[in-house]
């Protein structure tokens, strides 16, 4: 066994003190667990030839644009700094220059190497400050150094890619309108420069933005907005780029993602990267950061942190008190209902709800008395529905009995466990980008259902995590925080009137499968976000009114659901989820790598 540092015991004891024995025992455990496709091989097969190199080389630009990165150095360590610089002009894209801002005047050797390198290559430009001004401050000097049509960030000790600049360039040539551009990202470690913990990404992703500074490195913007927000602002030090990312995409046209690992973030005893607890004051920051971008935009929210440095929870208030309308479809399942009926009754804090219930040929007596008792309860309706069983007319049909602004279609083998569960999601789903609220599923073992769902997730569409224990939080804690995503289930889902009537209600020919998928993608069509928020949460028995897909008429109807989505989703299956990422596997439900 690997004997522990002094330093990483420190750490260690910090995160204890921090999450407590048992959080920590559950982070610890899921850090320990080995990767189902291990990262270092994985990468120096994914990394570039050189035969690939060369050919960026040679290749010739229309209208190359002049990449501009900014760096501020301070104390840094003469090997890290040679492999920063080294790393920019290895890049097989020429036309970029580097400004380095030096705010260790006392550093001889710094300035030296420095110099070197600035009488070496024309394109790095160095300035000297007289003293340290904050990590602001010495940014905004570098900025002011830049001539390029787009500024980079990139730390002082981080290394990018040989063809971190070429990769934008490209996209920038594709698109004339974007004005950001972000990549993927992984951190180095030891004189070997150990690759590890990669950041595959999504694309632009408000929502996810605003748990996590999930865009970091590397990231570029076009010089004209840097002019006009004034860059970096002191006052957010430890996450001025937290809040510049914001301001930036805020004024961006386009927003465009490279799906590639392009930068390197190193990480060492006295680095954030390595240990979060080192730079406590930037998580405040980070708050304030997140608080301004929702006032930019004309939003109330509370931002609170949570247990997990640097992720943040945003809790939009309830306006007014719009009706929500319960949409829940049944046949016979009494137990089921009752036990969903009654967690609704007792736990709910929010009472401006009506309940339809849409029998769905029912044989038992026991269930018709029971329908005959609820009736009691002015809050809920037994509607009938006649034909055969199709999920889609269903909802469509109960959603015309519905009186309330918001629709909440309901699974009848759900027991809800959050008592706010109303408020959480309507306050979501009043911001009017937002079309649907889905929300973090449970099994009866306590394993997770859902948790989002992917396209192309095992052919068509797939739940995220399952099966993982409900106290993990998964890669990057992405099954515990608030992010757009492309689809969520309709076991529980909140959508909003306008957006289900834009995107023309359920599509009926989907009778069984994939027809929340398909809603929430003609509502993405529409414009509408749909967000996954966990902090709602039920437990879900599955589909136990529906069974299995056990007959012939089950299988052929489920393969000719299957080619619909194929057929009208054909786009997205083939370019992929727009919020997951193509080095991710699509085969795995937990983020893991595509071998």
């Amino acid at each position: 066994m690997k004997k522990l540092s002094p330093y990483m015991i420190k750490k260690g004891l910090l995160y204890l003190k921090h999450y407590g024995p048992k959080e920590f025992w559950v982070r610890l455990r899921e850090r320990m667990e080995p990767e189902e496709v291990p990262y270092g091989p994985w990468y120096e097969k994914y990394k570039p030839t050189e035969q690939q190199l060369e050919k960026q080389r040679k290749r010739s630009w229309s209208d190359a644009p002049r990449i501009s990165i900014v760096v501020p150095a301070y104390c840094t360590a003469p090997d890290f700094l040679h492999e920063m610089v080294d790393s920019v002009l290895d890049q097989t894209y020429t036309n970029w220059q580097l400004c380095i801002a030096n705010a260790s005047p006392e550093d001889v050797q710094m300035g030296k190497i420095l110099a070197a390198y600035g009488e070496q290559d024309k394109r790095i430009r160095v300035r000297a400050l007289k003293e340290n001004l904050g990590i602001a401050e010495n940014t905004n000097e570098a900025f002011s150094m830049a001539t390029g049509d787009f500024i980079g960030l990139m730390d002082h000790d981080d290394i990018i890619a040989p063809n971190a600049l070429y990769e934008v360039a490209l996209r920038l040539e594709q698109d004339r309108d974007v004005d950001v551009v972000y990549t993927d990202e992984d951190k180095i470690r030891g004189k070997e420069k150990e690759h590890f913990q990669p950041h595959l990404k999504p694309d632009f992703n408000i929502d996810l933005l605003r748990s996590n500074n999930y865009i970091c490195h590397m990231f570029f913007v076009r010089r004209s907005i840097v002019d006009e927000i004034g860059g970096f602002r002191r006052e957010y030090d430890g996450a001025q780029d937290y809040d510049f990312i914001f301001r930036c995409t805020n004024r961006a046209k386009k927003v465009a993602h490279v799906p590639e690992i392009l930068y390197h973030w190193r990480t060492h005893s006295a680095s954030t990267a390595d240990n979060p607890a080192s730079k406590m004051y930037a998580f405040d920051a980070g708050k304030r950061a997140i608080e301004n971008n929702l006032k930019e935009n004309g939003l109330e929210g509370i931002v609170s942190h949570t247990s997990d440095y640097g992720f943040y929870r945003v809790k939009y208030p309830v306006q007014g008190k719009p009706l929500v309308s319960i949409i829940i479809p049944n046949k016979d399942q009494k137990e089921s209902l009752d036990t969903c009926l009654e967690a609704i009754r007792r736990l709910s804090t929010y009472e401006n709800y009506e309940i339809i219930i849409v029998e769905n040929n029912s044989t038992t007596t026991e269930i018709f008395d029971f329908y005959k008792k609820i009736s009691l309860n002015p809050r809920i309706r037994v509607v009938k529905w006649n034909d055969i069983f199709n999920y889609s007319k269903i909802n469509n049909f109960g959603v015309t009995f519905a009186k309330g602004d918001y629709y909440l279609f309901l699974n009848n083998d759900v027991k809800l466990l959050t008592p706010d569960w109303l408020e959480e999601m309507i306050g979501q789903c009043q911001r009017k980008e937002v079309g649907a609220v889905g929300v973090k599923l449970y099994y009866p073992d306590d394993t997770i259902q859902h948790a989002g769902c992917v396209i192309g997730i095992g052919g068509i569409a797939g739940h995220m995590f399952v099966d993982m224990q409900r106290a993990r939080t998964g890669y990057l804690h992405k099954a515990s925080i608030l992010q757009d995503m492309s689809a969520v289930t309709a076991a529980c889902m909140l959508v909003k009137k306008e957006a289900f009537a834009a995107a023309g209600g359920f599509t009926e020919e989907l009778s069984v499968a994939f027809n929340d998928v398909d809603l929430c993608l003609k509502m993405r069509e529409k414009d509408y976000h749909i967000v996954y928020d966990p902090y709602v949460e039920l437990y879900h028995y599955e589909s136990k009114s529906r069974g299995t897909e056990d007959s012939k008429e089950k299988v052929r109807r489920f393969q000719t659901e299957i080619e619909y989505m194929r057929t009208h989703w054909i786009h997205i299956l083939k370019d992929g989820d727009p919020y997951y990422n193509k080095n991710l596997s699509l085969t795995k439900w937990n983020y893991s790598l595509r071998a």
